[in-house]
């Protein structure tokens, strides 16, 4: 049955409609949940606040858990799903630059731009670099292209790297995910211990 659009289910004119509804959710539940505060964001950094870590793992295993299951159900085929390319160590540098940027100005670019939505000043000062450095990155990637493509792995998953099926996969992320929640509480007893 899924996905909606590539059927013909929706027509392709909802497109960009059915994303600035999605986008216009995101951004609120961002907001109704605190991330548009960078003590809120930095708090993982620090050992005070796990809230990223427990939201964006929460909906990592829930969306998966809810493709499985759609695709068991036949609401929606798996293997029509677009998967994007892994660009292996274009990633885990662009990952260390972005993680330092999240603990120096407490923002992702997604938080960043809910912050300018209600006005912080921080949000918005962080977005102005996140815009200067988009702009560095697109003008030198002639330059950066060759080491960019060089780590080309194609549209790979956690299943085709492990040849494990997907059930397993889901199974060891949950685990991975309940063990990573308690282990979070802890280090926030510790540190509240501390100082407060």
């Amino acid at each position: 049955m899924g996905p909606l659009i590539p059927n013909g289910l929706i027509p392709i004119e909802w497109n960009f409609i059915l994303a600035i509804l999605i986008g216009i959710a995101f951004g609120y539940i961002m907001e109704a949940t605190g991330f548009s505060s960078s003590r809120k964001l930095a708090g993982v950094f620090y050992g005070y606040d796990f809230a990223v870590l427990k939201v964006f793992f929460t909906s990592a295993v829930v969306a998966v858990i809810g493709l499985y299951y759609m695709d068991y159900l036949n609401f929606v085929d798996i293997s029509q799903l677009y998967v994007q390319p892994t660009y292996l160590w274009a990633a885990v540098i662009g990952g260390m630059i972005m993680g330092v940027g999240f603990l120096a100005g407490g923002f992702c670019p997604g938080t960043s731009l809910c912050a300018v939505a209600i006005g912080k000043i921080d949000g918005m000062v962080f977005t102005v670099g996140l815009m200067i450095g988009i702009l560095i990155f697109s003008e030198s990637f002639s330059a950066l292209e060759p080491f960019f493509e060089s780590s080309n792995l194609g549209h790979i998953t956690l299943v085709d790297t492990f040849s494990m099926s997907p059930y397993w996969i889901i199974l060891i992320i949950t685990i991975i995910a309940v063990v990573a929640f308690a282990f979070s509480d802890w280090v926030r007893s510790k540190i509240k211990k501390v100082f407060y």
